[in-house]
């Protein structure tokens, strides 16, 4: 019995190694706006309702559908298109989305190790193209099961896209021990107020510990959004404030999916990006923060 498993296993891992091998996964992604909310000191100014209306609408701008077209070597990662609700404010919507660096379709390329993204930052495209990051992974045998796939545990530190407000905090939360909270003076005492775009008692969360729940039945070595490396095809992954789930997969379906890397938009480093959209925030920030005395007008790229 034990040999004819092995012979299961042995054949169905031929049909991954195949010349057209391709797949899709879907992920389903939830964001909790608590934490959020917690990292930024709530506000009591406002009533228990208020605020439960305010997470209730980011709650339903983080749900979102992700879909991963993957081969051997590279994989597509874009959301899924919907149209909004009536009344809906796509515009803010998309707003918050550059600030959350999202959007575009992201290509990843394991055998070369090189990613290319193209995102719309306030009207002007860019086609962001560099390395892929490199991830220390720690894996475990604790394992789960997502739908009918046995995934195995795996954790990171890894460091936080600075383009994403998520990844932001209030300095001295109150949620923090004393320890944080040194370490936090340190930072404001040697740190120059000009890095945060935001707002002047912001700074950015550096580091984060990932967990990611990979599948060895499938042979991939790819994931959502810019996660990769683990030995088969990451289901699940969570930064302790966004889970992204995969809710379905189809392998060698008869519909292929071209796989190639995005060319549209004014081609920048990862870095160069970040840079930009940290010079957009920080000037909205002078014209509405200002916005009494200002004209209100900004400046182009």
């Amino acid at each position: 019995m034990k040999k004819i498993a092995i012979v299961l296993l042995f054949l169905t891992s031929i049909s991954f190694y195949a010349q057209d091998f391709q797949g899709t996964a879907v992920y389903e992604s939830k964001t909790s706006t608590a934490e959020i909310m917690k990292n930024f000191g709530g506000n009591r100014e406002i009533t228990p309702e208020m605020q439960k209306n305010i997470e209730e609408r980011m709650r339903k701008m983080f749900e979102k559908t992700f879909v991963l077209n993957f081969n051997k070597s590279a994989s597509i990662y874009k959301e899924e298109e919907k149209l909004d609700a009536p009344g809906q404010d796509g515009g803010r919507g998309r707003m918050m989305m550059s600030m959350m660096g999202g959007g575009g379709t992201q290509y990843k390329d394991v055998k070369d190790k090189i990613y290319a993204v193209d995102k719309e930052v306030f009207g002007k495209e860019f086609l962001v193209k560099d390395s892929l990051p490199s991830y220390k992974w720690q894996m475990s045998s604790e394992s789960k099961k997502i739908g009918d796939y046995t995934c195995f545990k795996a954790t990171a530190v890894v460091q936080t896209d600075a383009t994403d407000f998520r990844n932001f905090r209030m300095r001295g939360n109150k949620n923090d021990d004393d320890k944080v909270k040194e370490e936090k003076k340190k930072d404001s005492i040697n740190t120059n107020k000009k890095t945060n775009f935001l707002n002047d008692d912001i700074e950015q969360i550096k580091e984060k510990t990932i967990t990611a729940w990979y599948c060895p039945e499938i042979p991939i070595n790819q994931g959502p959004d810019k996660y990769w490396g683990l030995p088969g095809l990451i289901l699940e992954v969570n930064d302790g404030t966004t889970i992204l789930l995969c809710s379905k997969i189809v392998l060698n379906s008869k519909e292929k999916v071209e796989i190639k890397a995005p060319t549209k938009g004014k081609q920048v480093t990862q870095k160069e990006y970040d840079e930009i959209v940290k010079k957009k925030m920080e000037e909205m920030r002078e014209i509405y923060g200002g916005q009494r005395g200002g004209n209100g007008r900004g400046r182009g790229f």
